[in-house]
């Protein structure tokens, strides 16, 4: 036979050679998978086998998938091998009669043994797979009983489905490790089976314990909500609740900052940076702590004292002023820490920093005057009262009711529900309406030909009405007299005091009275008419 094979020519012979080592690998794969399914079909004729054939049959599928997974590799490694002996020249002829020389004895039983041993493993792995989840099942059923909380079943079905899938996996790729390690292949390979196992496990147990914590937090924020009332130290839960999803959000960013590490941990080239995840850890941390300080801060503000009862309503006015503006420096006081202590984590002294910053600042001042120009005109606003929040006041081109008072701006809004925002230094010819008092103005036409003095005396009759039924109006209102005169109509003005922010209302409703009451007296309001001239046919 060899005799035969050096004498055929180069191209014929390595032909032989590549197919006679698939069918070397090919007849020795058959002949297991023929033992394997003669010894399956006689366990299945057995009586006690029938409750069992399920598993069985995955048994055997998964004893197949193996044997066709070697015979792929092994194709992939003899293609691998004849292509590098072809490219060196050598033949593939004279390259696998030297690797058979090289061969050690005992080898091929050895590699038979491994075969055997890579079998029994997938078996094993088959059974233990359906045993874990079985118990993951049954694990899963008793949490469901024991939480009370239907709401939170597709979570813990979730989390339970997800663990079960790691279990198999992480089960196929130590019997994918183990095998190659039995059937002679090179350390390195089962080495990297081993990596990728570590790094399988790392990365899907952190996104389970993501899922976990997920179900953990919304738990507790169900039961927090149903058990916080206002006789318990949960009474300030419904007021810092904002904060859940951040805390959430943060340990979900902690989970996937440590599986990193971890990943990194396991392979040499980038092991070096792991040491960055504690420290990211600890910014999170202090992060997190610092928006709870700043929420805590915001509490104490808003919370009335038993003071609060006893404030006048321009007092009440005032603090509501001040208390945005108390917040905003709490916040950056914090803030300022937070940043102090998170430098301080990655090993940087704040403290030269600050000091050089105070320097720079000098510096940058000169170019910020705008900005402090703003600082200044606000602090000015509120200790001079000019104007509170709450007030309806005029700036230039803008008239509204002040929402809030910064340090750089002030924030309007007018009637139409439009917000104005208005640098503090650029508030210039301020008009309030909301001091002590402000007139209702309201003009009002009526024809030249009309009895003034009873206009005049249904007017005040009206006022006195208004000033008895509406609650914003101190005083009847005055009749001015005769404004000015118009192309068609006697202008006639009316002042009513009122209520600091209700002259737009009261002026509303003084107007509505006025042309109910002038249709009932027959007092006419002159208005546009068109007259349309038709020239007659000739």
């Amino acid at each position: 036979m060899l005799q035969q094979l050096q004498e055929m020519p180069p191209a014929y012979r390595d032909a032989a050679v590549v197919g006679a080592e698939l069918l070397l690998v090919a007849a020795v794969l058959l002949v297991f998978r023929f033992l394997i399914g003669t010894i399956f079909r006689r366990l299945s004729r057995s009586p006690r086998a029938e409750k069992h054939a399920g598993l069985l049959t995955t048994i055997l599928r998964n004893l197949t998938a193996l044997l066709v997974l070697i015979f792929g590799v092994a194709v992939v490694a003899l293609a691998a091998v004849n292509a590098y002996a072809a490219y060196r020249g050598s033949g593939i002829y004279a390259e696998t009669v030297a690797t058979l020389s090289r061969i050690p004895p005992g080898f091929f039983a050895a590699l038979g043994v491994g075969l055997v041993k890579a079998l029994a493993l997938v078996v094993l792995a088959t059974v233990a797979v359906r045993i874990v989840r079985r118990l993951l099942l049954r694990l899963q059923a008793r949490v469901k009983r024991g939480d009370r909380m239907k709401a939170n079943d597709e979570s813990v079905e979730a989390f339970f489905k997800g663990l079960s899938a790691i279990a198999s996996n992480a089960i196929w790729l130590l019997v994918l490790g183990y095998t190659a390690l039995w059937l002679q292949v090179p350390p390195e390979i089962a080495g990297y089976v081993f990596l990728a196992l570590r790094i399988y496990l790392i990365i899907s147990i952190g996104l389970l314990v993501v899922k976990a914590v997920a179900a953990i937090v919304d738990t507790l924020d169900a039961l927090t909500t149903r058990f916080a009332s206002r006789d318990n130290i949960l009474r300030f839960y419904h007021d810092l609740r904002s904060l859940v999803p951040l805390l959430r959000r943060c340990l979900e960013y902690a989970i996937y900052v440590t599986v990193a590490a971890l990943v990194m941990l396991q392979t040499g080239f980038i092991a070096q940076f792991a040491a960055w995840g504690p420290m990211v850890i600890q910014i999170i941390g202090i992060f997190f702590l610092a928006r709870v300080a700043i929420e805590i801060c915001n509490l104490l503000v808003d919370r009335p004292s038993p003071a609060t009862a006893h404030m006048s309503e321009l007092e009440l006015q005032q603090r509501a002023t001040l208390m945005p503006m108390v917040k905003s420096f709490l916040a950056s006081l914090v803030w300022f820490g937070a940043i102090v202590l998170m430098l301080n984590v990655i090993g940087i002294n704040p403290f030269p920093l600050l000091a050089g910053a105070g320097i720079v600042g000098i510096v940058v001042g000169f170019g910020a005057q705008p900005v402090i120009n703003d600082v200044v005109s606000g602090l000015f606003i509120l200790f001079e009262n000019i104007f509170l929040v709450g007030d309806y006041i005029e700036v230039g081109a803008a008239r509204g009711t002040v929402e809030a008072i910064q340090l750089r701006t002030t924030r309007l809004r007018d009637p139409n529900g439009a917000l104005h925002i208005v640098r503090n230094g650029q508030l210039s010819g301020i008009v309030n309406f909301s001091k002590s008092y402000t007139f209702a103005v309201v003009e009002v036409g009526v024809a030249y030909d009309a009895d003034l003095d009873r206009v005049f005396a249904l007017l005040a009759e009206l006022g006195r009405e208004l000033n008895e039924q509406h609650p914003s109006v101190l005083e009847p209102t005055e009749v001015r007299g005769v404004e000015k005169l118009g192309p068609s109509e006697v202008i006639i003005r009316t002042t009513t005091r009122v209520k600091p922010g209700t002259h737009g209302q009261v002026a509303r409703d003084f107007r509505k009275r006025i042309i109910e009451a002038f249709k009932r007296e027959g007092i006419e309001i002159p208005y546009p008419h068109q007259v349309s001239i038709e020239k007659a046919p000739a």
